[in-house]
Formats: structure tokens, C-alpha cells, sequence
């Protein structure tokens, strides 16, 4: 078995498990047939209901799931990137929730205070998204850099401190819709229609431009990281400071700019979030795609075509998990399918540890009696 396979086995092991592992608690719950067509309802929610098309239903039941999915699938993808570029660097970035909450306010209030074309309007809303949430992880990436404190600590302070600013001052005061008069509103303004992202399949589907960035950002990431200089520095910094510093890297410089990159990612969730569907930063984003970001990432193996094989599955399943209460089954199963493969995955981390660390252990020799020494016969 070839290295790539031994890396990617794993994973796809640990996803089939957790299938399996919910499949039979829906069954001990309630009985097979029932596990058996929710997790039928489950794909058709998120890959189309084929059989109704195939009888003559309209392409709508093929074309807004996969949307749906899609649409998904982009933010996980996004925070699952978030994850894996700070963890090249040797940092693991906790703090993509916060990131993408200051993102997507910075991208809600661009999109609806400018006004210019849209051929402008949508590049400028996500850059100033990007931007936001860069320079919220660039705090991390200062204290860890001046001060010695730990990123885990750092970020998950800072997930708060957003969710504080964001969502209990800014969005329901100062940048609150209809701030200074009597409208009892809550959230933004809503952006302008310059600034909404575009949709691919008109009203066949909410399925829009933030999909195809999505997937090329994960393309640019992993030809960052495979055929460029600072990609390869980057991951040289992540694999050994000391020997990358002792190198002439610029292990400072490649650590904040990872993770500046880090939370550019982030906050262009956030844009997608608000510019593609919600269209508005509402009282309070609850969407808890940034913690998701950390599973999809080691999911996929910290690889930037990991991360996105592992968004696209797990995009496709919650997209289709509200399905499944057709047959009253909680519509939370892919939630936990995902919590449980990411269980298995570190499983896996830990057992190859162990194992690694037992198999480079030094062997003693056993020592041999010396013999002893031979008795002249008179």
C-alpha cells in the first residue's frame, strides 16, 4: 500500500464508521427500515431526489438540493482551509468562528453603505471581509509572536470578544438597521442587490459564486503549499522553527502571514454567508460553521484537497439532515456522523503515536554470559 493511501485510508475508515455507528443507533432506536430511509431521505436531501426526476418531477428536485449542499459545502470548505493553512505554520487556529463573525459584518456593512456596480460592489464587500477577519487573527498571531501566548488560548479569548462586539453591541446598536429612529429592527441594513453574490442557476437554485471561489481558493492553497517558495517555508516553520529559523527562514513572517491567511479565509465565509444567503447581518449569527472548520479540516487530513473532498461530503449530509425528520429521526445526525468520524480520526492519531513511538524505541541488545574461561586438564 502506497504512502498516499496509508495517509487517506484513515479517514475514509473513520467516515464509513461513523455511517455506520449512527445508522445503528437510528436502528436500536427505532427499528433498520426506519435507519434505512432516513439515511435515503438524507442523500436525497443533499444529491437531488433522482427517483422523483426520473418520474417526471421537475428539475427543481435535482437543482435545489445540490444548491443547498453547494452552498454549504462552500463555508465548511472555507474554515476548513482557515484550520489547515495555520496548522502548516505549527498553529491551530481555534478562532475561525470569530474570524468569520467579523468578516461577515465587515462584508454586510460594505454591501450595504457603498454604493457602486457590481462588478465592484461584490470584489470590494469580500475583500473588506477578508480583511477583517486577517486582521483579527493577526492579534493571535502578535501575542503569539511578543508575548509567548499560546494561539489555543488566544483564539478561543478572541471567538468571545467577537461574539461580544459583533453580535450583543454592534449589530444590535451602532450598525443596527433604522439606528436613531423607532424601528424596532434587528441586525444590519440590508445590502444592496450590486452586492449580492450571483446565482448560477437563477431560480432553480439558491446555488451561487461563492461555490466555484470556494473550490478555488482550496486549488490556489494547495499550489501555495506544494509549488511555491513560501508555501514550502511555511510548512517548513510548522514541521521545525528551529531548524527552519537556523535555515534563514523568516519563521515571524511566515508565521503571521499564515495566519493572516488563516483568517482571510474565515471572514470570506462570512462574506458568502451573508452576501449569498442571508443577505444582511442578522441580531445574532449562529451558524457554527467556524468550529466546524477544525473536524472538516483534520478530517481531510490537513490537506487542502482533503479539506474539500471533506466539506463536500459533509455539506451534502447536513444539507440533507432536515429530511430525515420526514421519518422523525433529529435532524442533528450529521452533526454527529461528523463528530464521531472526527472521534475515530484522532483515534487513529493517537494508536500511530503510540505505535510509532514503541517502533523507534531503542532495542537493547541482550547481553550474552561470557564464557568462561577453559580449565587446562593435567
Amino acid at each position: 500500500m502506497g504512502e498516499r493511501m496509508r495517509a487517506v485510508l484513515p479517514s475514509v475508515l473513520s467516515v464509513f464508521l461513523a455511517l455506520a455507528v449512527c445508522w445503528v443507533l437510528i436502528a436500536l432506536t427505532r427499528d433498520a427500515e426506519t435507519a434505512t430511509g432516513a439515511y435515503l431521505q438524507m442523500l436525497r436531501g443533499g444529491l437531488g431526489d433522482w427517483p422523483m426526476y426520473f418520474d417526471g418531477g421537475r428539475i427543481t428536485v435535482l437543482t435545489r438540493p445540490l444548491g443547498e449542499a453547494a452552498i454549504k459545502a462552500a463555508l465548511l470548505l472555507l474554515t476548513g482551509l482557515s484550520v489547515t493553512v495555520a496548522f502548516k505554520v505549527g498553529l491551530f487556529n481555534i478562532g475561525a468562528q470569530g474570524q468569520m463573525l467579523v468578516g461577515a459584518l465587515a462584508a454586510a456593512v460594505v454591501g450595504a453603505q457603498l454604493e457602486l456596480p457590481a462588478v465592484l460592489h461584490v470584489p470590494a464587500s469580500v475583500l473588506a471581509a477578508c480583511v477583517a477577519g486577517s486582521l483579527w487573527a493577526l492579534i493571535a498571531a502578535g501575542l503569539k509572536l511578543t508575548r509567548g501566548v499560546h494561539e489555543v488560548i488566544s483564539t478561543i479569548m478572541l471567538n468571545w470578544v467577537a461574539v461580544s462586539l459583533v453580535d450583543n453591541w454592534l449589530a444590535v446598536g451602532p450598525l443596527r438597521a433604522g439606528v436613531g429612529t423607532n424601528l424596532s429592527t434587528t441586525g444590519t441594513a440590508e445590502i444592496a442587490a450590486s452586492a449580492q453574490l450571483p446565482r448560477l442557476l437563477g431560480d432553480l437554485s439558491r446555488l451561487h459564486l461563492g461555490f466555484p471561489l470556494a473550490l478555488a481558493m482550496a486549488l490556489a492553497i494547495w499550489m501555495w503549499l506544494a509549488r511555491m517558495r513560501s508555501g514550502f517555508e511555511t510548512r517548513a516553520v510548522g514541521l521545525g522553527s528551529e531548524a527552519a529559523r537556523a535555515a534563514g527562514i523568516p519563521v515571524a513572517r511566515r508565521t503571521a502571514q499564515a495566519m493572516g491567511l488563516a483568517g482571510a479565509l474565515a471572514g470570506m465565509a462570512g462574506a458568502l454567508l451573508i452576501l449569498g444567503t442571508e443577505f444582511k447581518y442578522p441580531g445574532s449569527l449562529g451558524a457554527p460553521y467556524g468550529f466546524d472548520g477544525i473536524a472538516i479540516s483534520l478530517i481531510g487530513g490537513n490537506h487542502p484537497l482533503g479539506v474539500a473532498l471533506s466539506a463536500l461530503l459533509f455539506g451534502t449530509l447536513r444539507a440533507g439532515g432536515t429530511r430525515m425528520q420526514l421519518l422523525d429521526v433529529h435532524k442533528s445526525y450529521p452533526e454527529l456522523i461528523q463528530g464521531l468520524a472526527l472521534l475515530f480520526v484522532a483515534g487513529r492519531l493517537v494508536w500511530l503515536a503510540l505505535l510509532r513511538r514503541r517502533r523507534l524505541a531503542p532495542v537493547t541488545p541482550n547481553k550474552q554470559p561470557e564464557p568462561s574461561p577453559e580449565v587446562p586438564r593435567v
